[in-house]
């Protein structure tokens, strides 16, 4: 499987490190690509490195404005022109998306492509890795969301909430694309 992941490329404790070190090491060993936007610095690299380590493949998709910041030795790095053309190039090459901590480019991902998902634009699996209860607040958002009625299909089915990194590969496992 394809799957892409939406982090942040800062330096972060071990709280954040610890779990995306984990899910990378899951998703090489069971022979998954990774698909992420290609930066060779912090929480970026820690996965890609954790993928590597463990067999399995890297698609980067960097942006112009960074490409000095592209990993190199990846298995293939795609260059786009702009923020809109990558996202639309990672779901592109993507069957599932998983997204990490991060911080505001994250977070726009990830409304993104929940929004297209939400207009049915996508079938694709999405989990919220919830590493060290960082999402606690945004999931209580969509559940607010769900109640009040913003949201036309139930919460569950937009995407799955984790809390650990096997529950985050499990899911992925069992829920392919539709």
């Amino acid at each position: 499987m394809n799957i892409c992941v939406f982090l942040s490329a800062a330096d972060l404790d071990e709280r954040y490190t610890a779990p995306a070190r984990q899910f990378a090491g899951l998703l090489g060993k069971r022979g998954h690509t990774l698909v992420w936007g290609g930066s060779d610095v912090g929480l970026m690299k820690v996965v890609a490195d954790g993928v590597q380590e463990h067999g399995g493949r890297l698609v980067g998709v960097s942006v112009t404005f960074l490409a000095d910041q592209a990993r190199e030795g990846a298995d293939e790095m795609v260059i786009a022109r702009d923020l809109a053309e990558r996202k639309a190039e990672l779901l592109t090459r993507s069957d599932a998306i998983v997204i990490l901590v991060g911080g505001t480019g994250t977070l726009d991902e990830a409304t993104e492509i929940l929004e297209l998902k939400k207009h049915g634009l996508h079938t694709k699996p999405v989990v919220l890795l919830n590493s060290a209860g960082y999402y606690d607040g945004l999931h209580e958002q969509f559940r607010r969301m769900e109640a009040e009625g913003f949201l036309p299909l139930p919460l569950t089915e937009l995407m799955f909430f984790a809390d650990d990194p096997e529950a985050a590969m499990t899911y992925l496992e069992t829920h392919p694309v539709r």
